[in-house]
């Protein structure tokens, strides 16, 4: 397999506004994946998605993002204010019995553990204690919606991180292979915005991630079956073992392989998208991460023209970059 390095420009990422870059990237990845979720790979290869199209899986028209992005720009619409837990919780009660940050105005698409999470929310529960916290709550529900979190955390400390991290996905998904995993995703995407080639961020993370969680004894069980991600060199497989079913460490993986075999945003995401099963979370978890490290600008514009409520996500964009900034 030939690896394909990344040559990013630092001042360019410094001008660029990367809540922009995050929201739209998951968005359209999200809306790539929309019509073919549930086919499977080999269907999906007789007839490639080359483009953004619509209807399919539900009959819906072309540029419509799923929970993956609606979940996201509600933990973004947190983020515009002080940081609460309870606030992120009640966006997402907001979006499941009330269409808050839908597409069209319906919910079309739940996983069942983030539901049962956002129904305990709804009964007062502690938001760091909705999430199922058993080995079978390690759907990707959480991995798909923490990128924004990234304006939160990216000048803490790692320690501060984590916990940050921990909270934010144990909304709806609590046990500690979703926390890894979201981890994971968010101190990949600090290092982009860092400006650091993606190979570098690679290698760096085997180390410093590794490192972090051996820190806080971690059962080593569970970090061993990140081994493909901390010790291995994941580019170097085939796609036939690469796995894209909704389990979260087949999502984050799918995302990073994705990304360290392709050059630009609209290759990693149909990469991704093609791979077949939870087409819409493979494609908006790589697309957040293509979206950074590539820019907005890079995303098809016939694309980011179809996208539903592209203002309403600009605007978003705009208003979190700036309470970040304060």
């Amino acid at each position: 397999m030939t690896l394909v390095i990344s040559n990013f420009d630092t001042l360019q990422m410094t001008e660029r506004n990367i809540y922009k870059d995050i929201l739209f990237g998951i968005a359209v990845g999200d809306a790539l994946g929309v019509p073919v979720e549930f086919k499977n790979r080999r269907t999906i290869l007789e007839n490639p998605v080359r483009d953004m199209i619509g209807f399919g899986t539900y009959k819906l028209p072309a540029g419509t993002f799923s929970d993956d992005s609606s979940l996201a720009f509600c933990l973004a619409e947190a983020l515009t204010q002080e940081f609460s837990l309870q606030k992120i919780g009640n966006n997402f009660v907001a979006w499941l019995n009330n269409n808050y940050w839908t597409a069209r105005g319906n919910v079309f698409d739940v996983g069942i553990a983030t539901s049962q999470a956002i129904r305990r929310l709804q009964t007062g529960c502690n938001p760091e204690l909705a999430g199922g916290m058993d080995v079978s709550d390690n759907g990707n529900g959480s991995l798909m919606r923490i990128l924004p979190l990234l304006a939160h955390t990216k000048d803490k400390q790692v320690s501060e991180r984590y916990q940050i991290t921990k909270q934010v996905s144990s909304i709806t998904h609590g046990h500690i292979r979703s926390i890894i995993s979201c981890f994971y995703y968010l101190e990949f995407a600090r290092q982009i915005i860092n400006g650091i080639d993606k190979f570098q961020i690679y290698r760096n993370l085997q180390t410093e991630v590794s490192e972090h969680l051996i820190s806080l004894s971690i059962n080593p069980n569970e970090i061993k079956l990140f081994d493909r991600l901390l010790t291995g060199n994941i580019y170097e497989l085939t796609d036939s073992e690469i796995f894209s079913s909704g389990y979260v460490l087949h999502t984050l993986e799918a995302s990073i392989w994705c990304l360290l075999t392709t050059d630009n945003y609209k290759a990693a995401t149909l990469k991704a998208v093609n791979l077949g099963e939870d087409t819409d979370t493979t494609g908006a978890v790589t697309g957040g991460l293509a979206g950074l490290l590539y820019g907005v600008g890079t995303i098809p514009q016939n694309w980011m023209q179809q996208i539903a409520r592209k203002e309403d996500i600009e605007d978003l964009a705009n208003r979190l970059r700036d309470f970040a900034s304060r």
